[in-house]
């Protein structure tokens, strides 16, 4: 792979850092005494202590005999000060006038030693006395500017690029780390509301022989001992429950999900869901139980109940608005879905112009009803109750009207955020639900579960307390409490289309001398005088213009009674 100027001169600069007698990238440990933030926040604790930092060097301003840098360690940034005499014993003064002026670049990780101080202008410093190489960079960060106003130029800002590089985007944009620290604090706020009410975190397969739990498509792949083939987990509710057979009374998950459906703003094939189920509670007890829980994680992350995501401010304080499916579709449709049958579904929903097709039952068309014409219509955080029992395989039936079932979805702008039963634990009626899941898979739905586990069923048959569990998708729940409105914002490495390869191309030597006389004008030359400079035989001329028009990197236009020669590529 061709190297770029830059990449060649850092490669240079390590060379000649072990050939001083220095390595780039020392074994030993570097033990610091202090952060950035630190410093910045106590400067009376800290003035004139001695502190020891390690971070990127993230700029330098070189003065003659002192100079300012930038240092970024994991808390922020910070300004230190380095002068020739201080961090130099020997006569040459190598440490400043060759390493730290030269030698370093943009990037390298370097560790300091000194005193803290204030400048004449008043910029709290770290004055150096000692500079240790820790880690030279060999490729260039983008340079990010910040000028007096706060504006942000040359921003490292195309999506597609900082997803796949997050490791740059997470050191040139500093607001991108603030969001992964915020992740770091729902868990651990959801985690700590669970175990202060006593419930236990467990863990359950990845790699299940039945696809269960959801209606999704999974990935497949194969245990090459066993022969069997194996499903990557597409939920993890039927091993909770199975654990709630065993005897615990609430047991809850992060669990690492996989779904082989599509790619957008909102979804990734890989996800973190939470599921929780807790025995001898139903949905009306665990809709209390989601409000609260949510106004706590929200409280936990920001500090307040309230987030603002895009144009909306949400409040996520209990309790929350409820509302049946029934009486939201009939709200915004004006068509009643009760006692409808799949048939008058369809009409309906195609005269509404939704896209729906024959292999939909009835709970798939009150669905796409659902998503197209109600839920976008739900922005503060709203129960969605009482589903259809034909969308509902795993939930118990509604204890008044046996058509429906104790299900709420929960609503934020327009997407669901948390889905939760009255869980069914009557093992002959899960068993009936599962065959008419096998009958919709057999009409094509692809989404519908079309194997029967056996292996959960004999579970409900040794008996399964009354239970309620709850799901929340968490990537998307990150989204609204830190304002982005893509799932890849708030994942470190999001799946990605498979990156093209940059494919390299060899110039000749003609081909390199006429680049290079290009470059060395502005990237453009008055086509004689270019040919004049370049020397070239009219053959080798032609040859070389022709390669490199074939290379996309030139195009000759005329100014004129002038023909210029410009470098492209």
């Amino acid at each position: 792979m061709a190297l770029s100027e830059q990449e060649i001169l850092r490669r240079e600069a390590l060379t000649e850092l072990r050939n001083l007698g220095i390595e780039p990238y020392p074994a030993a440990e570097f033990t610091t005494t202090a952060y950035s933030s630190e410093i910045l926040a106590n400067f009376d604790k800290y003035e004139g202590k001695e502190v020891i930092l390690a971070g990127r060097l993230m700029g330098k301003r070189i003065m003659g005999k002192a100079s300012f840098a930038e240092l970024k360690d994991a808390e922020g940034r910070i300004q230190v000060y380095v002068s020739r005499d201080d961090i130099s014993d020997d006569e040459e003064k190598t440490m400043y006038n060759v390493v730290f002026k030269k030698l370093l670049d943009i990037g390298d990780f370097i560790g300091v030693r000194g005193t803290v101080f204030k400048t004449q202008v008043g910029e709290i410093s770290v004055h150096v006395y000692g500079l240790t190489v820790l880690a030279k960079a060999l490729k260039p960060l983008p340079v990010v500017k910040i000028d007096a106003d706060g504006k942000i130029h040359d921003a490292f800002a195309d999506p597609e690029q900082r997803y796949r590089r997050r490791y740059v985007d997470l050191t040139v944009n500093d607001h991108v780390k603030d969001t992964f620290i915020k992740r770091t604090k729902l868990f651990n706020a959801m985690r700590s509301f669970f175990n202060d009410k006593g419930y236990l975190e467990v863990e359950t397969p990845v790699l299940q022989p039945i696809p269960g739990g959801a209606a999704a498509r999974p990935f497949i792949t194969h245990h090459n001992s066993l022969d069997i083939p194996l499903y990557m987990r597409i939920a993890n509710e039927l091993y909770l429950k199975r654990l709630i057979v065993g005897g615990f009374e609430g047991v809850y998950e992060f669990s690492k999900n996989f779904r082989n459906e599509g790619m957008d703003r909102t979804h990734n094939p890989e996800f973190t869901a939470m599921e929780i189920y807790v025995a001898y509670k139903d949905y009306n007890w665990m809709m209390n139980f989601t409000e609260n829980l949510l106004e706590h994680c929200a409280i936990g992350v920001n500090g307040t109940s309230e987030v603002t995501f895009g144009e909306h401010k949400i409040n996520f304080k209990a309790p929350y608005a409820r509302v049946t499916m029934t009486d939201a579709i009939k709200q915004f449709t004006g068509f009643d879905i009760s006692g409808k049958s799949e048939a008058e579904l369809f009409v309906a929903a195609k005269g509404m112009g939704i896209d729906v097709d024959e292999t939909m039952g009835k709970g798939k068309l009150i669905d796409e009803i659902f998503g197209a014409k109600c839920e976008g219509n739900y922005i503060q955080p709203t129960f969605i109750t009482d589903y259809p029992k034909e969308m509902s395989p795993l939930c118990k039936r509604h204890r008044n009207n046996p058509e429906l079932t104790e299900r709420f979805e929960l609503m934020v702008c327009g997407k669901e955020v948390a889905n939760a039963y009255s869980e069914l634990n009557d093992p002959i009626d899960q068993r009936e639900r599962f065959e008419d899941q096998m009958r919709l898979a057999e009409k094509g739905d692809d989404e519908a579960n079309g194997v029967i586990d056996e292996d959960f069923l004999r579970a409900l048959e040794y008996g399964m307390p009354p239970t309620s569990g709850l799901g929340i998708g968490m990537d998307r729940l990150m989204m609204f409490l830190t304002n982005n409105s893509s799932i890849q914002e708030v994942l470190f490495f999001p799946q990605m289309r498979p990156e093209k390869k940059q494919v390299q191309i060899e110039l000749t030597a003609e081909e390199k001398l006429i680049v290079d006389l290009l470059k060395a004008n502005n990237n453009q030359m008055d086509l004689g005088e270019l040919k004049a400079k370049s020397e070239l035989s009219g053959k080798k001329w032609d040859a070389a213009t022709k390669g490199l028009s074939q290379h996309k990197l030139i195009k000759v236009s005329v100014a004129g009674e002038s023909k210029i020669m410009e470098l492209i590529g």
